[in-house]
């Protein structure tokens, strides 16, 4: 990329707005797709279709009421066993690691 042709937020490090495409394992697929899109032969990957706001927002309603409706819900007991379910997995030897 010429650096002449960076904007602003390019120059100032700022790139977590761009979506990067996805790149290939394979060492040669990779250089031929990089080789691709330097020379404009090939275009990056499109960007997602836009969410619908209405569902974003019911979504993001959803999630902000339904932890504290839940534990509103519970008894202290169910609330005392969830806990402990959850300490005993977290204390539980991984078997991943041997």
């Amino acid at each position: 990329m010429n650096p002449a042709r960076l904007d602003a937020s390019q120059a100032s490090g700022d790139t977590e707005h761009m979506k990067r495409t996805k790149m290939p394992r394979d060492v040669n697929q990779r250089a031929k797709l990089l080789v691709d899109l330097s020379t404009g032969q090939a275009d990056p990957e499109p960007e997602s279709p836009p969410k619908d706001p209405a569902a974003v927002a019911r979504g993001r309603l959803g999630g902000a009421k339904g932890g504290s409706a839940r534990a509103a819900k519970l008894t202290p007991e169910e609330r005392s066993a969830i806990a402990r379910k959850a300490a005993a997995k977290r204390w539980q030897k991984d078997s991943t690691t041997d």
